[in-house]
């Protein structure tokens, strides 16, 4: 890619302008590739979506998501969809529809497309990584409050008023100011990437098709493309190091449980009526937390089953069991993500099922938590610790 002969299209990805923008640029200049902001998974979506290959009532992975502990990514991917696809209802343009126009555009032309962005689920995974506890806290707070706002609001949003450079300017220094974790994977790197993107394209001429957001951080990097950072670095979906000590305080937790239980029993102590108050408590809250999130019975009365072993093993979670048993009365398919456009009451959500599944691990690891950090060390053991010493 020859820099002087690059040209960078900044979109609203909800803008029925940009969308002619894009084509009449592509026609015009004619270049030998198209660069787009979208990955290989995002494109072959929104292609076959177009082309009406997808199938609604196909089944959601939401076994492996709750194994392997990706509710929070999930989560996180559902609702941001919900939110760029409510905005794109409001305004009558279907998100990453400029995308699609450079695509055609291009395959009219018989021109090359390039695939700029980074995979989503590194993006969103990343951006989860990031974001300390209280930038996840607002952004469920926010997210939820969304579900029961007006449209007028989203109506009165000029969309290529958010193009103009002091509009877009103050929208991500507050970005930055709201969530910097959050603005740090979703932003910054991903200007790196798409720079790192369009400098590996070989072809002289290149028209690159991206968000009015990336716009000036790529042509920074471009201009200093010593500054881009090795591309393995941010890819890496690992969280960076330091001491995890709310993971190691956790797992500390059922630990301590057992050494009170040994210790009381070495010292001749009577420990069955504690034993069975553990059982009893934990049984309790684990049956409670699943059943007032709105599972069925027997999703309930596994997550209490479960709940005493989950709170000695600090790798299991009761939630994962109360949440794969009611997926087995919870069918989710990929209609139930489309939706989530059509949520404007309680009601709605409640009658989501990907929502009804999802607030049942919640809800059931959120009791058992209780249990473990509140009512049991009050309740057993730090009166059988006073009784050991």
């Amino acid at each position: 890619m020859k820099r002087e002969c690059l040209t960078i299209i900044g979109t609203a990805h909800v803008s029925s302008d940009s969308v002619e923008e894009v084509k009449n640029t592509i026609y015009e200049l004619q270049p030998d590739v198209v660069g787009i902001e979208l990955d290989y998974g995002r494109y072959d979506r929104l292609m076959k979506e177009r082309a009406g290959l997808v199938d609604d009532e196909e089944s959601i992975h939401i076994k492996q998501i709750i194994k392997e502990n990706k509710v929070g990514l999930f989560f996180a991917t559902t609702i941001l969809s919900y939110i760029q696809n409510k905005i794109g209802a409001n305004l009558d343009v279907k998100p990453g529809s400029e995308m699609i126009a450079a695509a055609d555009a291009a395959n009219d032309l018989g021109i090359k497309i390039a695939l700029l962005d980074r995979d989503i689920n590194i993006t969103l995974q990343r951006t989860l990584n990031n974001m300390s506890f209280w930038e996840k806290l607002k952004f469920l707070f926010s997210t939820v409050t969304s579900f029961f706002s007006g449209d007028d609001e989203t109506e009165e949003i000029d969309i290529e008023e958010l193009k103009n450079e002091e509009t877009l300017e103050e929208v991500m220094e507050y970005f930055q100011e709201v969530s910097p974790g959050a603005y740090h994977a979703l932003v910054q790197e991903r200007d790196a990437y798409l720079a790192n993107s369009i400098r590996s394209i070989e072809e002289d001429k290149v028209i690159a098709v991206v968000g009015a957001g990336h716009q000036d951080g790529i042509n920074r990097y471009l201009d200093n493309p010593e500054t881009i950072p090795p591309i393995s670095e941010i890819t890496n979906t690992e969280k960076k190091g330091g001491i995890p000590w709310l993971k190691i305080i956790l797992a500390m937790i059922p630990i301590l449980f057992v050494v009170i239980f040994f210790l009381a029993f070495i010292k001749g102590i009577k420990i069955e009526w504690n034993i069975a108050e553990f059982i009893i408590i934990s049984m309790i809250m684990g049956f409670v937390g699943s059943i007032c999130s709105g599972s069925k019975i027997q999703s309930a009365l596994v997550g209490g089953v479960v709940a005493p072993l989950t709170i000695i093993h600090p790798l299991l979670a009761a939630g994962w069991f109360s949440g794969l048993t009611e997926l087995k009365y919870r069918k989710v398919r990929k209609k139930d993500i489309k939706n989530l456009n059509d949520i404007n009451s309680l009601r709605d959500l409640w009658n989501n099922n990907i929502f009804r599944v999802l607030l049942v691990v919640i809800g059931t690891n959120l009791a058992v938590s209780i249990a473990t950090l509140v009512i049991l060390p009050s309740q057993v053991f730090i009166p059988l610790f006073f009784k050991i010493f």
